[in-house]
């Protein structure tokens, strides 16, 4: 049986959402391509969503256009004002298990980290959250990846696998941290969750979206004796937020998974249109991403994982301001 965890009182946290505080580095739109690269001001109503688009052959589809995708709120087509790709910078939260069943990996995990840490970008920032059978958050957002790396070569295996506790608490710190860039949860584990902490599935997940994070998911070969089972489906909560499973085959392939799985990460679409209101009614809006027509049909001829929704931010919670500068990126699902 997996251990029980007794229930916690949370700090409430302000959700804020992509359309309630968008303080994102978006330059010119699609529609200004080719012309004078001039600033634009995004105000608090644009919602941007990040999509990989993927053949049934599981290729990427690269130079799509504004007018190749259809984006639907609430079902609802939207007009698409922005698209852009590996523009904006990465926030990304390394979530990651130092279970006893992860321990063989965890020399070589400090090469691939290493190694993979490297090909971030100078803008992009990362930030460290290990767990076990608690949740041991090392290091806050940083552009100082050198840190980041000296950190997990630190790491010690712990007993217990707590992954709903590991996902929900870098979600809520993403709700902490400026929206000025994408957002992503990477979660590295054998996906054996053993501690139960009573969040759910749903909220996990809902907690991702009011974060306005992607969660994807380095799934290792973990070394767990016979008869232990994860009491989540890591695979389904992945799935929900958007994001994408990639699976390390082999022990000495970790390090060129892992940069597999970032590579996938800045293959991501970032797709852009305006929302009509200040959005403030605390609830989620459905968001749908699909092609054109002539791409053929969604599900059998491409597929595009997408975040299914996102969050509007509590009336009186809205932050209304809006940033200028000079630069933009792009998420694909």
């Amino acid at each position: 049986m997996p251990a029980i965890r007794q229930p916690r009182k949370w700090l409430t946290c302000v959700a804020l959402t992509a359309v309630s505080t968008m303080c994102l580095m978006i330059g010119a739109s699609t529609r200004a391509q080719g012309q004078s690269q001039k600033p634009i001001r995004v105000g608090v109503n644009m919602v941007l969503v990040d999509a990989t688009v993927r053949n049934k052959d599981w290729q990427v589809l690269s130079n799509l256009k504004t007018e190749d995708f259809i984006v639907r709120e609430d079902g609802v087509d939207q007009k698409i004002e922005y698209l852009s790709r590996d523009q904006l910078p990465l926030s990304v939260v390394l979530v990651l298990d130092v279970s006893v069943s992860i321990e063989p990996f965890l020399e070589i995990l400090n090469y691939a980290a290493a190694t993979t840490l490297s090909t971030f970008k100078p803008e992009d920032e990362v930030a460290l959250s290990p767990f076990a059978f608690d949740v041991d958050f090392r290091v806050p957002l940083t552009k100082d990846k050198t840190k980041i790396a000296r950190e997990i070569a630190s790491l010690k295996a712990g007993e217990g696998t707590d992954i709903r506790d590991g996902l929900f608490e870098a979600a809520k710190y993403l709700m902490t941290a400026e929206r000025k860039s994408r957002r992503v949860i990477i979660l590295i584990s054998d996906d054996v969750s053993t501690v139960h902490s009573n969040h759910e599935i749903g909220e996990i997940v809902g907690e991702i979206l009011e974060a306005d994070a992607s969660l994807y998911n380095l799934k290792i070969p973990g070394n767990n004796p016979e008869g232990v089972y994860s009491d989540l489906d890591v695979g389904e909560v992945v799935k929900r937020a958007g994001g994408e499973v990639v699976e390390v085959k082999a022990r000495d392939s970790l390090a060129s998974t892992f940069e597999e799985l970032i590579q996938r990460v800045r293959t991501r679409y970032t797709v852009g249109y305006y929302r009509s209101g200040i959005c403030a009614d605390d609830k989620e809006h459905k968001l749908d991403v699909s092609l054109a027509p002539s791409f053929g049909s969604k599900g059998d001829d491409y597929i595009v994982p997408s975040r299914s929704g996102y969050y509007c931010a509590p009336k009186g919670q809205v932050d209304g301001g809006s940033v200028e500068t000079g630069s933009s990126r792009a998420d694909t699902h």
